[in-house]
């Protein structure tokens, strides 16, 4: 057979682009019917579109060149043996497309039950094509996700729980107490100026002692909610812990606590809430005095860490025996009491003094810890030296 014609291949040409045309634009319809359907029979529609363009290309071109009807029908048995492979392949692939698709709906359904099985997300990627396995990967992260939100909020509402039974608790008993004055006051009970005296200074520390605690339930609320506004300014933190000192010491010397202070170095200066960080030390320090044994001692250290020159530290600690290690993670958390050391109350006995001591803390963009050593705990605040207040 000759070389073919300029004439010719333009014609060949023609026709090929015309039947392609004509089935990519019957596909763009075939597809738009089909968009609601499964990409199965999405992907299997489309094959069988373009094995029939194909069919019909090479049919017409072939008559066009005008071969014998022997090769004529040998081409077409080739090409539709062709195509019927080409369709089962392209049904064994919407088959497998079809069933990652269904198995990623069903593990998607179960995303934030506790039943779900993350393992099972990270096993489909494998066997998956890439799109669905980028897919699979992000429900797995999702779940993930939700697992922790949801172990959070398990860990919140318990301590919600705690806080309303410790608050409950602590209101119950002061205001028992008050109505037993109260009544005995009205009822004429006692009369005698000593004894009226005595019972409204009683009554006096119960109402200071519910001022305490909705003062600290409110701080709690304030910095649970971010709605806590710092007013930062330069201070020393060295007049800090003086001040806190000088407050604590008659505290200290009724118990028999030996308190001392300890300045490493110049007194360090830093950008913060004077407020603020004096209740966060005064919390601490009375949290150690309360825990510390008669004839124990209790020792703040201030200063700045040679290994970390931008931050300021302050540490409490106390010869009171140490955090049980089973505690050590929980002692900041809202309302944690511990049966055998130290419960975090500032006073009010419902267990909020050290989870607002750490909340005030990092407003501050700082870290507060504990640990035990050398008999005791100590809690350790650090404060960087300066704030980016822009």
């Amino acid at each position: 057979m000759g070389p073919v014609k300029t004439a010719d291949a333009a014609e060949l040409a023609a026709i090929a682009a015309m039947v392609t045309l004509i089935g990519a634009a019957f596909g763009a319809v075939v597809l738009r019917l089909l968009r609601r359907r499964s990409i199965a029979a999405q992907v299997v529609a489309l094959t069988c579109i373009l094995v029939i363009a194909v069919l019909a290309g090479t049919y017409v071109a072939s008559r066009k060149m005008f071969i014998s009807s022997h090769d004529l029908t040998a081409l077409l048995v080739v090409l539709t043996s062709a195509g019927v492979v080409a369709v089962g392949i392209a049904l064994f692939l919407g088959a497998r497309i079809s069933h990652a698709s269904r198995s990623l709906v069903v593990a998607a359904s179960h995303l934030g039950r506790e039943d779900a099985d993350a393992a099972a997300l990270t096993r489909l990627e494998d066997n998956v094509p890439s799109e669905l396995a980028v897919l699979a990967r992000e429900l797995a992260a999702t779940h993930t996700r939700l697992d922790e939100a949801r172990e959070r909020q398990q860990t919140l509402e318990g301590s919600r729980r705690e806080l309303v039974a410790w608050v409950s608790h602590d209101l119950r008993t002061p205001l028992a107490g008050m109505r037993a004055i109260v009544e005995a006051l009205e009822d004429g009970v006692v009369s005698d100026p000593e004894t009226v005296a005595r019972y409204l200074g009683t009554l006096r520390e119960e109402v200071d002692h519910l001022a305490a605690l909705v003062d600290d339930l409110f701080e709690l609320s304030r910095t649970q909610a971010g709605a806590l506004r710092l007013q930062f300014e330069r201070v020393s933190l060295g007049d800090l812990v003086s001040d806190v000192l000088a407050g604590s010491a008659p505290v200290a010397a009724v118990k028999g606590v030996s308190l001392e202070g300890r300045l490493v170095g110049p007194p360090p200066e830093l950008d913060a809430s004077a407020p603020e960080v004096l209740r966060v030390l005064r919390n601490l320090l009375e949290n150690a005095i309360r825990h510390t044994p008669s004839d124990g001692s209790v020792v703040v250290e201030a200063g700045v860490d040679d290994a970390l020159p931008d931050w300021a530290y302050v540490a409490v600690h106390d010869t009171g025996g140490g955090v049980p290690d089973g505690d050590l993670e929980r002692v900041f958390d809202v309302a944690f009491q511990s049966d055998r050391a130290r419960s975090p109350s500032s006073g009010s006995g419902a267990g909020l003094g050290l989870a607002i001591a750490k909340g005030f803390v990092e407003a501050h963009r700082g870290e507060l810890f504990v640990c035990n050593e050398n008999g005791g705990a100590t809690f350790t605040v650090r404060l960087p030296r300066t704030q980016d207040t822009r």
